[in-house]
């Protein structure tokens, strides 16, 4: 399929000012391995209702290392799992064991409240192996904060691939060229897993407001300006918007939507547009009360969690 139904379909590169934020994330090692946040940033909270975006390694593990992510809460969001490279096991209070592996997509929907963890499988760290992906959250809209949890995950098979020359993309969220992905969202979105050959062209979508898009391997060019990996880009709406890979081609993720009605707040793992939503749930994870509270631990993964540590309780939930 074609981005576009007329065989040569008009879309200009973009002018110098149709770039409107140029985000350059830093870059942080949790020992030996790396990640990179783009969003919330000083210059944007969100693009469209993407409102966290971190990029995970690329990194290798050898000596039966791993991820572990323990039980911690959330509120008020949705979270994308997409990989690259290696793989996750996801449990969550709602009783939900997934993997997830290269090409799928987990999406879990916090709502008023939802526990999970992610770990390397124990079958995994038996041999050298590696992860790169990327995580976002999705700021849930006002009217659905307190929306029941829920978590979806899709196979590659269900996510529709668009190709068009030498450009591809597999539509991980939301609709895009005429096509819908599965996954159950509560707002406008889009969302592109993108590969381009040396030299191919790629148009964002035009039916949507807020649109960026980060670039994860090889350099993009746009009105000759290069533009390496881990550089994220958010564009002026309404422009008409065409980036080309450079001579090392490039892999990158396209995200947007409807923007949001105004901002939130963010405290650890909570987002909200209520501060005091925000203080009910960090007191309800410190109390603990897993069996009447309204936090639950994910069966099978409820010997430990992540707590509340002094440090981070001084941090005040702020609208960014």
């Amino acid at each position: 399929m074609s981005w576009n139904p007329t065989q040569s379909p008009e879309c200009p590169d973009a002018g110098a000012d149709a770039l409107e934020t140029l985000i350059i994330p830093r870059a942080r090692d949790l020992g030996g391995f790396e990640v990179r946040r783009a969003l919330p940033s000083p210059k944007r909270q969100m693009v469209g209702p993407f409102i966290f975006f971190d990029q995970m390694g690329p990194a290798e593990f050898i000596n039966e290392g791993g991820i572990d992510v323990r039980p911690h809460p959330h509120i008020g969001l949705g979270t994308v799992t997409y990989l690259y490279q290696g793989e996750f096991e996801h449990r969550d209070s709602l009783g939900t064991h997934q993997m997830i592996y290269p090409g799928e997509v987990n999406w879990m929907i916090a709502g008023r409240g939802v526990t999970h963890s992610e770990r390397t499988s124990a079958e995994t760290r038996k041999t050298r192996h590696d992860l790169f992906g990327i995580q976002t959250w999705i700021a849930l809209p006002e009217d659905r904060e307190e929306m029941a949890p829920a978590f979806e995950h899709h196979g590659r098979g269900a996510l529709p691939m668009i190709r068009d020359g030498g450009a591809e993309a597999r539509l991980i969220l939301g609709d895009a060229y005429g096509e819908r992905s599965p996954v159950t969202l509560p707002s406008e979105t889009f969302y592109l897993d993108v590969t381009l050959q040396p030299g191919a062209s790629f148009p964002l979508p035009d039916n949507h407001e807020d649109r960026g898009l980060y670039i994860t391997e090889g350099s993009v060019e746009v009105s000759g300006d290069t533009f390496e990996a881990g550089r994220m880009m958010v564009f002026r709406p309404g422009d008409g918007i065409s980036v080309r890979a450079g001579a090392r081609g490039a892999r990158l993720l396209a995200l947007g939507g409807a923007t949001m009605n105004e901002g939130r707040y963010i405290w650890w793992n909570f987002v909200s547009s209520s501060r005091d939503r925000i203080e009910t749930a960090k007191e309800a994870w410190k109390a603990g009360d897993w069996q009447n509270g309204p936090f639950r631990l994910p069966p099978g993964d409820d010997d430990e969690f992540i707590p509340i540590t002094p440090e981070l309780e001084r941090g005040i939930p702020r609208r960014r």
